[in-house]
């Protein structure tokens, strides 16, 4: 496995924590940084209990987050780009780091939020909260960073261990507060939260996050899609959770169900349109394989185009990235 699908690997982590290499690797980062060890270590089940465990922290002095992370990370990034060059470091870092960013980045973001949404009643809350988490060590979902640094030097390894063994930690002067790994994540091929039954990342202590295909969603949503009607997407007031509703429906099966009738015909198929209150009109063009399967039939495929479509033509160009003039298929597969 390289070092770029071994990081992958750590950011993606569930299970059980090894809390003494973690602890082991914090205390190296405080002595890398020329700090004495921390006098407690206080473990949380999740991010969420973590950054209220750190905001009612009142012994355990200011934050050295700089000391043990920013620093460090700067210093080793400026000595490897000074190593490679400007040109070497962009392209070590797009076949490292770069690699995982997005994903880890999106990901971090989303639990942010999540702890916002869980902690804050008011918006001076809520700007409190957010500076605990300024405060904290993404640990494993810093694997984007430290899979660029890996193996290069010994300054971030107290870093990397904490990473390869736990979730998120806020270290200060004589307390580090950190975190379980996730017990549940659940991704699309995209890398996005996804899940239609249940958390798309949860934590031990009931701390989870609910997604469809990377969209936020109540946890009581999603126990609704099984029983979805054209009624129940139609009168959806939040235009996002019915799109959502109409992925998980089936736009061919809300057509035929829901009454709606065909706007355009031609050689390349059937152009239909559903209005939504609140929102632009979907529009989908229902075309038919001319290659049969193995049994005889013609498989129909219904491709979702962009509401400004007027003809089937024109919808069909367009997945093909022309214009609707120019699309001449000798074969339409």
């Amino acid at each position: 496995m390289s070092d770029v699908e071994t990081w992958r690997a750590v950011a993606a982590a569930t299970g059980e924590t090894d809390r003494a290499a973690a602890e082991r690797g914090v205390r190296l980062a405080y002595r890398g940084a020329g700090l004495a060890e921390p006098e407690r270590i206080i473990w949380a089940g999740s991010p969420l209990a973590g950054a209220r465990t750190a905001r009612s922290l009142g012994d355990a002095g200011r934050s050295v987050r700089d000391e043990v992370r920013t620093h460090p990370w700067a210093e080793e990034r400026r000595r490897v780009h000074d190593a490679l060059g400007p040109a070497g470091w962009a392209e070590h870092w797009n076949t490292t780091g770069a690699r995982l960013w997005d994903t880890t980045r999106a990901l971090a973001e989303r639990i942010r939020t999540g702890i916002v949404e869980a902690l804050a009643d008011r918006p001076a809350e809520a700007a409190e909260i957010r500076a605990v988490l300024l405060d904290a060590v993404l640990g494993q979902h810093d694997a984007a960073w430290l899979a660029a640094f890996d193996g290069r030097g010994a300054r971030l390894e107290g870093l990397a261990q904490v990473a390869r063994h736990a979730g998120w930690w806020w270290p200060y002067e004589r307390a580090v507060v950190i975190c379980e790994r996730p017990v549940a994540l659940h991704r699309d091929e995209a890398g996005r939260l996804d899940r239609g039954d249940g958390p798309a990342l949860a934590y031990s202590d009931g701390f989870a996050l609910y997604a469809w295909r990377g969209m936020p969603v109540p946890a009581e949503f999603l126990t609704g899609l099984t029983s979805l009607t054209p009624e129940r997407i139609r009168t959806e007031a939040n235009a996002e959770l019915r799109r959502v509703m109409l992925e998980y429906y089936g736009y061919d099966r809300y057509l035929n169900e829901s009454g709606a009738r065909p706007v355009h015909r031609d050689e390349t198929g059937v152009l239909w349109r559903i209005a939504l209150d609140g929102d632009e009109d979907v529009a989908m063009v229902e075309v038919v394989n001319s290659t049969p399967e193995p049994d005889g039939t013609y498989r129909t495929y219904w491709l979702r185009v962009p509401p400004s479509v007027s003809t089937a033509k024109a919808g069909v160009a367009w997945t093909f990235g022309v214009e609707e003039e120019v699309y001449a298929p000798v074969r339409q597969t």
